[in-house]
């Protein structure tokens, strides 16, 4: 019943339903066994990868005509108030978010309740995977529905952090600032880790485990501006060895290529035995499709113009001239689809289905999603070490991520990366007959709230190659959007023809546009919640 009430207070649907209910069941969560339960539903179910990945600069719009597509997506696209349902809508990114919330405060009170004498070490760690997950629902809800955090402008709008059950219907919360919000996230996690074990897990990899959790430390001190903590944690996550515990994409190459190796090549993506993954999570939803394969939703879609001027298909840095073409100095090479529909993609995200009764045939689509990896927590590190002025130790990372995915002869320094990347013109490329700047390369303007040294310095160059490095490294996986906001990254919407190239401009993301805040869903704002602000 509990889980129910969470997700009906948080969407502010009518409650007449529960008046006649005890809205507080924590007495019944009163021992170990109970609380190791429901930590288990302490995980959105409801992942941000689908809208984060049709928001970025990862998807162009493929024909105005293609069919490929839905109202729902359409909107999400093209940066507008999401009024249509969808299993990943922003609806269900919010309410789902917060019911994992509510079953955090669940465990921490009925472990409060259980006092000093039943605070056994399963207890314990109980309670830093309860913190973490508190902190971490917080974290991913702030980051899709506010503004970036900075420093110098930490009175944005934030959202409502719960440190509590709900034990009233219908509560009114406000939603503080983005700065408070992230001193609460700090302070969970700071009480949090100390207590992180692993002797009450069944199945490690689906829970806050200890390098997972060092690993959401790392990402988060980044997003946070602490530097020094995000590299303290990135160190520990890691360990003295960082390439023998990134992917193997050795692996996932001798599985064979094409696309009827895509469901191989996808389970061993998101395996649990795999050293790189370090938090697993499910979604209910479609991702695999949308973000695989298929032409589902494709209207939209990581189109070869973006391969190969701005990404995976690009001349980067580790061409060295030994290949006769940039696909072969992948060490697992991506996808290349044409016909009905044209776009470029890694196999990342498994199609899944998940029987509700097996007789009938009834069920939902699933997949599974890294939340947290080596191989991100290796390029968290490189940004830490980076804003720190530590360019040796930064490009040396650099170094090993990219040895572990390509194949080439190039050996990263910072001259090295300084002296390409100012080589390479600025995306949006303005010509005489390309007016509106409509090309794009490896490379675009940064414009961060935080301080960063000026166009062409080591230290943007380094930048540079570091966001690039991190759209491929989560591609598919909806981290890209979290850079374009955090960086201030200048985006446009573009119409492709039929043979997938930029033809016109029809909007652009700006510095300062509110829409980089996805906004507060329609039922939550009718309940009382303030709105994101909009033009």
């Amino acid at each position: 019943m509990m889980m129910v009430l969470a997700i009906s207070l948080f969407s502010l649907s009518s409650c007449d339903d529960f008046l006649d209910e005890t809205p507080d069941s924590r007495t019944d969560i009163d021992n170990e066994t109970k609380v190791i339960k429901i930590l288990v539903e302490g995980y959105p179910r409801t992942a941000y990868i689908q809208i984060n990945e049709l928001m970025s600069d990862n998807h162009d719009n493929y024909r105005e005509d293609n069919p490929n597509t839905s109202r729902y997506y359409d909107e999400v696209w093209n940066w507008k108030d999401v009024t249509e349902t969808n299993n990943e809508a922003p609806q269900n990114i919010w309410s789902n978010g917060y019911q994992a919330i509510a079953n955090a405060n669940i465990a921490l009170e009925a472990i409060e309740q259980m006092g000093e004498q039943g605070l056994t070490i399963k207890m314990k760690e109980c309670k830093g995977e309860a913190l973490l997950c508190r902190a971490y629902g917080h974290f991913m809800l702030a980051n899709e529905f506010c503004m970036a955090y900075s420093s110098k402008d930490d009175k944005q709008l934030g959202i409502p952090y719960i440190e509590h059950s709900i034990t009233e219907l219908n509560p009114h919360h406000e939603r503080g600032t983005i700065g408070e919000l992230y001193a609460k996230i700090d302070r969970d996690i700071q009480e949090a880790l100390p207590l992180i074990g692993e002797s009450h897990l069944t199945v490690p990899k689906y829970h806050f485990n200890e390098k997972a959790a060092y690993a959401f430390a790392a990402r988060f001190y980044n997003y946070y501006e602490k530097w020094d903590k995000a590299l303290h944690y990135a160190n520990l996550c890691l360990g003295s060895s960082p390439a023998t515990v990134l992917r193997s994409y050795k692996a996932l190459a001798a599985l064979g290529q094409g696309s009827s190796f895509y469901d191989e090549k996808t389970n061993l993506y998101i395996d649990a035995e795999q050293n790189c993954n370090l938090l697993l999570a499910t979604t209910r939803s479609n991702p695999g499709s949308v973000l695989g394969n298929t032409s589902t939703a494709k209207k939209y879609a990581h189109i070869p113009y973006i391969a190969n001027n701005e990404d995976i298909a690009a001349r980067n840095i580790w061409v060295d001239g030994s290949q006769s073409s940039v696909s072969n100095y992948w060490i697992d090479r991506y996808g290349s689809f044409s016909g009905n529909s044209i776009y470029v993609i890694f196999y990342r995200l498994p199609r899944l289905f998940e029987y509700t009764d097996p007789v009938a045939g009834n069920g939902y689509n699933s997949s599974v999603y890294p939340i947290f990896t080596t191989d991100e927590c290796l390029l968290n590190r490189a940004e830490a070490e980076i804003m720190l002025g530590q360019y040796e130790q930064a490009a040396a990372d650099l170094n090993i991520w990219m040895h572990n995915i390509v194949s080439t002869k190039v050996e990263l320094d910072p001259e090295v990366i300084t002296n390409f990347y100012n080589k390479v013109n600025y995306s949006f490329i303005e010509t005489d007959d390309d007016p509106d700047a409509i090309g794009s390369t490896i490379k675009k303007h940064l414009h961060p709230k935080f301080d960063i040294d000026e166009e062409g310095s080591t230290q943007e160059c380094m930048l540079q190659c570091l966001l690039g490095f991190r759209r491929m490294e989560c591609m598919h996986m909806g981290m890209r959007w979290f850079d374009i906001k955090r960086y201030g990254i200048e985006i446009p919407r573009r119409v492709a023809n039929a043979q997938g190239t930029p033809i016109k401009i029809i909007d652009w993301l700006r510095v300062d546009d509110p829409r980089r805040a996805v906004q507060i869903p329609q039922k939550v704002r009718e309940g009382g919640m303030q709105a994101n602000p909009r033009k």
